[in-house]
């Protein structure tokens, strides 16, 4: 069976590496020839081996542009179906558990499936009543007949661990034990990225320079440093332009991207940048693209819609008021050339369905504690200031387990238990002891309101 193609979209045109506005201009002819003779042309794409002609005075090309890594950042998907009355249930009890006001029994809102410990949230949203989320997978339910059944968010981390559809597999093997999948998976949303380094000054244009059907065009910048562009924010197709070490550094901490970009050229210290682009289900059904086989089979030809048709950037001519002649920029040349059917992209070696915080955060702040408190205790021996903090931070276990009625070792148990359900790491289940503990405290609590303590 031949794969279904999207014949209103048309192909990049590879471009070539030179800043001349004359070479660019033989470039625009190019195109508007291919277009005008009813056809679209595809050139040999740029890449990372091709020599550099040092003869015509061109930028050379390894210098000029490096694709590190392109793909899928992250995937939203919806399953048509319906959940079962014990799932229903369960999920029930699960979030009236989650949402008790006493934190030893939250931890039991989890719910294990597969090789997955999921956290069974307190709320729900709109029309999904249960929420439940790991490193992998953040996956909503609803008990409406006339909505999907599950709304699942694939986490961008797993995406650089495995390709989508074997991502969608392991998924479908977790929602099927939810209830009954009518269909295949529908696409709800999908973010297409390229990651790159040039010395091409990102701010060096401005606004003018987008030619695209958006109506939003926005710069940012964080202490009076370029830090990217957003084009189209809100619509059913958006863009942005944005500097992903800066982003990585200062809010995600996706520091694995470094290993994979590494193992791609990247020395570690320049600049990478990101082209995103976000496609919403509007947009996909627009094109005839609704099971998630469909936009995978396609993904050259939506990511030549998004960088020929809704978006270019170009070298705008003063001399010339219609935009849509402009000749592209050579950056954007080499982003639109993108070819979605290799797959060279370096993966993850390892993955863990655990959302569990790092190494050097964990150190950084014991660290920080314990020479505090060194500090204050005018300690200057390390390994006697350690196992003085060590000594005090037990009292303090046994002060807090006396307030609330549990022995110290059950006090950081249940400690424990409360990360545990938010790390995905360990499933809880208390002893009988611990139960009777807390339903012992909980009625003390109770006979205090009820007195008008």
């Amino acid at each position: 069976m031949s794969k279904k193609k999207v014949s209103d979209i048309p192909q990049a045109v590879a471009p070539f590496p030179d800043t001349n506005p004359s070479q660019a201009d033989r470039l625009h002819a190019q195109r508007t020839s291919g277009r005008q003779a009813g056809g679209s042309k595809k050139g040999t794409p740029p890449s990372n081996t091709v020599p550099n002609n040092s003869n015509s005075g061109e930028v050379n090309e390894k210098e000029y542009f490096r694709l590190l890594r392109f793909g899928v950042d992250s995937l939203y998907l919806s399953y048509p179906g319906e959940l079962s009355p014990a799932c229903d249930d369960r999920l029930k009890e699960l979030k009236r558990i989650a949402q008790s006001p006493e934190a030893g029994l939250q931890v039991r809102a989890q719910y294990l499936v597969e090789d997955h410990i999921f956290e069974v949230k307190d709320k729900g949203t709109g029309y999904f009543p249960y929420i439940l989320e790991d490193n992998a997978f953040r996956i909503q339910f609803s008990r409406s007949r006339t909505l999907p059944f599950a709304y699942v968010k694939i986490a961008s981390e797993y995406l650089s661990y495995v390709l989508p559809a074997q991502a969608e597999r392991a998924l479908r093997l977790v929602i099927e034990q939810f209830g009954t999948i009518a269909e295949s998976a529908n696409v709800s949303r999908i973010d297409l990225f390229a990651d790159f380094t040039s010395p091409q000054n990102m701010e060096s244009w401005d606004r003018h320079a987008w030619v695209t059907r958006a109506s939003a065009i926005n710069t940012y910048s964080t202490d009076r440093n370029f830090t990217g562009w957003t084009i189209g924010t809100g619509g059913v197709i958006s863009c942005r332009l944005y500097d992903k070490t800066l982003e990585i550094e200062n809010q995600s901490r996706k520091f694995y991207l470094h290993t994979l970009w590494k193992k791609t050229g990247w020395n570690g210290q320049d600049t990478v940048w990101r082209l995103e682009f976000q496609l919403q289900r509007e947009m996909l059904v627009q094109k005839g693209l609704r099971k998630l086989s469909e936009v995978l089979d396609n993904l050259n030809g939506l990511w030549s819609y998004a960088t020929t048709e809704w978006l270019r950037l170009t070298l705008p001519n003063q001399n010339d008021h219609t935009a849509s002649r402009w000749p592209i920029h050579p950056l954007w040349g080499y982003l639109s050339s993108v070819d979605w059917q290799t797959h060279h992209n370096p993966l993850l070696s390892r993955f863990d369905t655990a959302r569990i915080p790092g190494d050097k955060r964990l150190l950084a702040m014991a660290l920080s504690a314990v020479i505090s408190y060194m500090a204050r205790e005018k300690i200057q021996d390390f390994q006697t200031g350690l196992t003085a903090f060590g000594n005090l931070l037990y009292q303090h276990c046994e002060q807090r387990g006396f307030e609330l009625g549990l022995s110290p070792d059950s006090f950081i148990r249940e400690r424990v238990a409360i990360k545990a359900r938010k790390f995905n790491t360990i499933l809880n289940d208390l002893t009988e002891a611990e139960k009777q503990q807390i339903s012992d405290r909980n009625a003390a609590e109770y006979r205090k309101q009820s007195d008008g303590e």
